[in-house]
């Protein structure tokens, strides 16, 4: 008899199983379909299109290796572009990180005041790039931007400074947007980190009487490493594929100097700015297709370099 209730629970424990597994299917459903339509298919799309000479409206004509081979041995100003992103990407990083980590420890509480503060600072992520690109643009303007204005009322300039008209000075001012815009959502993840911090561990360093610079580096910074290496991942992807802001900021002037892979790319795609008037779907998905295995060697090697770390706690 017994036996028999054993298989019967046995069973009912299957059909609810089965059950659970069909409602989980169905709900991940819609996200699985999206990500397939937009990430999967164009993925596809663009390795297919790689190897064609194809604008849109012309025949496409099969070159196999000639894209790449263009984009190796005739381009040098993609890899000039794929250097300024790397430059301002390691700019963002030491600026960026350390903020958000700094603002996280300092609004790290229960407090209302650091409620206010935490939605103050995180306010600038959910605002439009092409907005945030265009406030920075009018702040920077050489001649009457707000920035050069207060710079000689302070007395620390005598003639205003053309941001926009020398490399470096437009790539600052690209850094200092996108760390505005970015580093609120980092925060937050790093507020999460801390708040996850069991307590007891400080009060054990309090006790041992541990000072603060300690407590820091011994206890807060170890226990902070999983969500740290969440974060530099996101954030190294997501600079690697900036654009946007720099379309609407600088737009890679002054002569291309500022050009960042993904806006370079996206300029031979869609015929705009400084490429060619006709559109060259080709080229510019061969150019996607090698900035995707640069970031994917760079995201693999940050992965395999960091793999150990947070594990010890």
């Amino acid at each position: 008899m017994s036996f028999f209730k054993r298989r019967k629970a046995s069973t009912k424990h299957q059909s609810l199983y089965r059950k659970d597994a069909i409602q989980s299917y169905i709900m991940l459903a819609p996200m699985l379909i999206g990500f397939a339509l937009f990430t999967i298919y164009p993925m596809f799309w663009l390795i297919q299109w790689s190897w064609f000479d194809y604008d849109g409206m012309s025949t496409p004509k099969f070159i196999g290796f000639e894209n790449y081979i263009r984009a190796f041995t005739r381009d040098p100003h993609y890899w000039d572009s794929l250097e300024n992103t790397f430059i301002i990407v390691i700019a963002k990083f030491i600026l960026e990180i350390p903020l958000a980590l700094f603002l996280a420890i300092v609004l790290n509480g229960n407090k209302k005041i650091n409620s206010f503060f935490r939605t103050l600072f995180f306010s600038p992520t959910i605002v439009s790039t092409a907005i945030v690109g265009i406030v920075f643009f009018l702040m920077f303007e050489p001649f009457l931007g707000s920035v050069n204005q207060l710079l000689k009322a302070f007395g620390m300039i005598d003639t205003n400074v053309n941001w926009f008209g020398n490399k470096w000075l437009a790539d600052l001012v690209i850094v200092i947007a996108s760390v505005w815009k970015g580093f609120g959502i980092n925060m937050i993840f790093f507020i999460m980190g801390l708040q996850n911090i069991p307590q007891d561990i400080y009060e054990c360093a309090d006790i041992d009487g541990v000072g603060k610079w300690s407590r820091f580096t011994k206890v807060t910074l170890p226990m902070l490493a999983s969500t740290g290496k969440v974060v530099m991942m996101l954030f190294i992807v997501n600079s690697i594929k900036m654009s946007d802001l720099v379309l609407v900021l600088t737009n890679g002037q002054p002569g291309g100097s500022t050009e960042v892979v993904m806006s370079y790319t996206f300029k031979y795609f869609f015929s705009y700015g400084a490429a060619d008037s006709i559109s060259q779907y080709g080229y510019s998905s061969a150019l996607a297709v090698i900035t995707a295995l640069v970031l994917t060697v760079i995201v693999s090697l940050y992965l395999r370099l960091t793999r150990n770390m947070g594990n010890h706690y």
